[in-house]
């Protein structure tokens, strides 16, 4: 249990030193998940062989003495819409439960190179759709911290993996703060980077313009060695940046003084609740005593951030999930009259609540005569919004708020208003707007002693400043220390 407690960076070390060995970590993890999988639910399959090859060739290379990527033979739990070849990829849907991916995704193929050791396919929000991962076709997920809590979706099994110490590092998927929410409510950190840093090629794509894969873990020299194992152009993805990416290690124990941080206004009004606001404003403090200069900034567009995400989202959703239709692969309803009624019944039987709502949303968006004004309009505003960030970056070098106005709530108490299910969002869903990079960091606890994250932004492309920005409040602060205790 001891040697789960430990970071990557710390069991790097002891793999170099021959004082634990790749494979018993990987034992050590399947063992732990034999403990408290039952009560996490964070798993959707395993690839336990795979993960158990990848470590004997990590010990191998170790008793040979030869050269190590920095995170090899560290085990890492993969959500499950990125596809693995040879494992199920389900993107916990009833109309996917049976598919085998046939090839990796470019994350899944770098995860290889590194030679780290993918333990399993993690639960979801069934196609990323949800912030509470209740919308699993299979089971819900539970928060390692208080499990009649939400994890936060809909990255929620990866998050809870990590905090739960069933894994060291897990990769999620971000459309609309997928990966920021659930690591706020977990205690943990989710980073997703600037818009087209990290290949989208395998992922099983929610809204196209606005997903992006990411890494977790419990620390931020985690975080940044396996973003940049994912990191960098890819030309199966014509969205992906060729651009160099530069190692985030270089600068990421750099001071900050002389930085200006912006508290967002608007993220700090009403419905806020007041341990959350207080950690943001003690976070504030922090950072002017690490020598920064500290303002309210205000980006008065983001009111009509959750609007236009649920206009574009839904329509790009509607979209892509018209390749789900029972023809090629996944599921396909039984005993059909005709080829409309298996399409139409393969999707009513495939789909769960929500994903209908959003295809049903999206597609109306898209119809005839309603294009112009709810489509079209919303991207004129995204443009707007993403003005509103180029302007305040011009001013300041950081923005901080919450991740989210509340810490994690009870299971099922949303489930009846999905108005207020999509109003757990409104904090990070701007950063996929805009496209910039963003990150959750542990920041606090509430009375309940439920996590508080702080939500980090940069412009677009300083995604080693937000790090380094992100590393310099960890190291005046023990909340990424306090483990789940499960």
């Amino acid at each position: 249990m001891e040697l789960l407690k430990k970071t990557a960076a710390e069991i790097r070390k002891a793999l170099l030193n021959k004082e634990v060995s790749a494979l018993e970590l990987v034992e050590a993890e399947y063992k732990r998940i034999d403990e408290v999988e039952n009560k996490i639910g964070a798993f959707n399959s395993f690839t336990k062989q795979e993960a158990i090859n990848t470590a004997k060739e990590v010990d191998k290379k170790i008793a040979n003495n030869e050269a190590l990527p920095p995170l090899a033979g560290i085990p890492l739990a993969l959500k499950d819409n990125i596809n693995y070849k040879g494992s199920k990829t389900t993107a916990s849907s009833k109309i996917l439960e049976n598919f085998v991916s046939p090839y990796d995704a470019t994350v899944s193929l770098k995860l290889k190179e590194n030679l780290i050791p993918v333990i399993g396919k993690t639960n979801l929000d069934e196609f990323a759709m949800g912030s509470s991962n209740e919308n699993s076709a299979f089971k819900k997920v539970h928060n390692p911290h208080n499990i009649n809590k939400v994890p936060g979706g809909s990255s929620g099994g990866s998050a809870a993996s990590v905090a739960s110490l069933e894994s060291y590092l897990a990769l999620g998927s971000d459309t609309g703060g997928s990966i920021r929410l659930p690591a706020s409510f977990c205690g943990i950190t989710g980073f997703k980077p600037t818009y087209g840093r990290v290949s989208r090629y395998g992922l099983i794509a929610f809204a196209s313009s606005l997903d992006q894969i990411g890494p977790f873990g419990r620390c931020i020299e985690d975080v940044a060695n396996l973003y940049y194992a994912i990191a960098g152009h890819d030309p199966k993805d014509s969205t992906s940046l060729n651009l160099k990416v530069e190692n985030p290690n270089l600068t990421l124990k750099n001071d900050i003084k002389g930085l200006k941080v912006g508290i967002i206004k608007e993220l700090l009004s009403e419905g806020v609740d007041e341990d959350v606001k207080l950690a943001v404003m003690n976070a504030a403090k922090v950072y002017e005593e690490l020598g920064c200069t500290v303002k309210e900034v205000s980006l008065p567009l983001l009111k009509y951030s959750i609007g236009i995400y649920y206009i574009v989202a839904t329509a790009e959703a509607s979209s892509n999930l018209a390749r789900f239709d029972g023809v090629k692969y996944g599921y396909r309803t039984k005993d059909p009259s005709n080829l409309m009624e298996m399409y139409t019944k393969t999707r009513q039987e495939g789909f769960g609540d929500e994903v209908k709502r959003r295809i049903m949303l999206g597609t109306y968006a898209l119809s005839s005569g309603y294009y112009d004004a709810y489509y079209k309009k919303a991207q004129q505003m995204r443009r707007l919004v993403k003005n509103d960030f180029d302007r305040v970056f011009k001013e300041v070098d950081l923005l901080i708020s919450p991740t989210c106005p509340n810490t994690a709530f009870d299971i099922g108490s949303r489930n009846d208003d999905p108005i207020k299910m999509y109003l757990t969002d409104i904090g990070t869903i701007c950063a996929n707007l805009a496209g910039c990079p963003a990150i959750s960091i542990p920041a606090g606890f509430d009375k309940e002693g439920m996590p508080i994250g702080l939500q980090l932004m940069s412009n677009v492309m300083k995604d080693n400043l937000l790090l380094q920005c992100a590393y310099n409040f960890e190291s005046q602060s023990e909340f990424h220390k306090k483990l789940a205790n499960i």
